[in-house]
Protein backbone atom coordinates (compact mmCIF):
# COMPACT_ATOMS: atom_id res chain seq x y z
CA UNK A 1 0.00 0.00 0.00
CA UNK A 2 1.09 3.03 -0.58
CA UNK A 3 1.58 6.46 1.22
CA UNK A 4 -1.40 8.36 -0.60
CA UNK A 5 -3.53 5.28 -0.74
CA UNK A 6 -3.64 5.60 3.01
CA UNK A 7 -4.13 8.99 3.51
CA UNK A 8 -7.27 8.68 1.40
CA UNK A 9 -8.42 5.65 3.31
CA UNK A 10 -8.35 6.85 6.84
CA UNK A 11 -8.72 10.72 5.71
CA UNK A 12 -5.16 11.77 6.87
CA UNK A 13 -4.15 14.87 7.03
CA UNK A 14 -1.00 16.13 5.08
CA UNK A 15 1.42 18.15 6.25
CA UNK A 16 4.21 18.29 4.28
CA UNK A 17 6.18 15.88 2.28
CA UNK A 18 3.61 15.22 -0.91
CA UNK A 19 6.52 14.16 -3.34
CA UNK A 20 6.91 10.97 -0.57
CA UNK A 21 3.00 10.29 -0.93
CA UNK A 22 3.95 7.72 -3.78
CA UNK A 23 6.58 5.59 -1.21
CA UNK A 24 5.16 1.91 -1.06
CA UNK A 25 4.57 0.79 2.78
CA UNK A 26 6.38 -1.94 3.99
CA UNK A 27 5.28 -1.94 7.38
CA UNK A 28 4.42 -0.42 10.50
CA UNK A 29 6.09 1.30 13.73
CA UNK A 30 4.36 2.80 16.64
CA UNK A 31 6.48 4.24 19.43
CA UNK A 32 6.99 8.16 21.05
CA UNK A 33 10.57 6.91 22.25
CA UNK A 34 13.26 7.76 19.59
CA UNK A 35 16.34 5.67 20.47
CA UNK A 36 13.07 2.89 20.22
CA UNK A 37 12.65 3.73 16.60
CA UNK A 38 16.03 4.02 15.47
CA UNK A 39 16.63 0.37 16.95
CA UNK A 40 13.80 -0.96 15.29
CA UNK A 41 11.56 0.92 12.54
CA UNK A 42 13.18 -0.27 9.32
CA UNK A 43 13.06 1.41 5.96
CA UNK A 44 10.02 2.28 4.03
CA UNK A 45 8.12 1.68 7.57
CA UNK A 46 5.22 4.08 8.56
CA UNK A 47 6.33 5.60 12.16
CA UNK A 48 2.92 6.07 14.22
CA UNK A 49 3.81 8.68 16.98
CA UNK A 50 2.76 11.49 19.22
CA UNK A 51 5.73 13.31 19.02
CA UNK A 52 5.99 16.67 17.14
CA UNK A 53 8.95 18.22 17.40
CA UNK A 54 11.82 18.82 14.28
CA UNK A 55 13.63 15.25 16.63
CA UNK A 56 11.70 13.42 14.66
CA UNK A 57 12.52 14.45 11.46
CA UNK A 58 16.46 13.19 12.41
CA UNK A 59 14.98 9.49 12.72
CA UNK A 60 12.54 9.66 9.88
CA UNK A 61 15.48 10.51 7.50
CA UNK A 62 18.05 9.00 8.85
CA UNK A 63 15.58 5.77 9.01
CA UNK A 64 14.58 6.68 5.68
CA UNK A 65 10.68 5.90 6.70
CA UNK A 66 8.03 6.26 4.24
CA UNK A 67 6.27 8.73 6.68
CA UNK A 68 5.27 9.59 10.15
CA UNK A 69 1.97 9.75 11.58
CA UNK A 70 1.33 11.84 14.33
CA UNK A 71 -1.76 10.81 16.46
CA UNK A 72 -4.25 12.36 18.81
CA UNK A 73 -5.00 15.58 16.62
CA UNK A 74 -1.96 17.44 17.45
CA UNK A 75 0.08 19.03 14.43
CA UNK A 76 3.78 19.56 14.14
CA UNK A 77 4.83 23.08 15.15
CA UNK A 78 6.39 25.75 12.74
CA UNK A 79 9.99 24.67 13.08
CA UNK A 80 8.67 20.97 12.09
CA UNK A 81 7.09 21.25 8.94
CA UNK A 82 9.55 23.50 7.06
CA UNK A 83 12.29 20.77 7.94
CA UNK A 84 9.59 18.40 6.76
CA UNK A 85 9.64 20.26 3.81
CA UNK A 86 13.22 20.70 3.41
CA UNK A 87 13.58 16.61 4.16
CA UNK A 88 10.32 15.88 1.81
CA UNK A 89 9.03 13.44 4.53
CA UNK A 90 5.99 13.15 4.48
CA UNK A 91 3.77 14.04 7.54
CA UNK A 92 0.83 12.68 8.41
CA UNK A 93 -1.94 13.91 11.08
CA UNK A 94 -4.64 11.40 12.28
CA UNK A 95 -7.53 12.63 15.42
CA UNK A 96 -7.04 8.16 16.23
CA UNK A 97 -5.07 7.48 18.98
CA UNK A 98 -1.71 5.38 18.44
CA UNK A 99 -3.39 2.27 19.62
CA UNK A 100 -6.87 2.53 17.03
CA UNK A 101 -4.57 4.33 14.25
CA UNK A 102 -2.36 0.91 14.55
CA UNK A 103 -4.55 -1.40 14.34
CA UNK A 104 -6.71 -0.15 11.53
CA UNK A 105 -3.44 0.25 9.65
CA UNK A 106 -2.11 -3.22 10.79
CA UNK A 107 -5.27 -5.09 8.72
CA UNK A 108 -4.71 -2.70 6.00
CA UNK A 109 -1.86 -3.44 5.48
CA UNK A 110 -2.31 -7.45 6.52
CA UNK A 111 -5.31 -7.67 3.80
CA UNK A 112 -2.58 -5.76 1.00
CA UNK A 113 -0.62 -8.95 1.32
CA UNK A 114 -3.01 -11.31 0.90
Amino acid sequence: MKVCDLVKILDLTVFCGEKGLDTEITGGYTSDLLSDVMGHIEENMLWITMQTHQNLLAVATLKDVAAVLIVNGSSPDTETLQKGREEAVPLLGTTLSAFEASGRIYQLLQNGNE
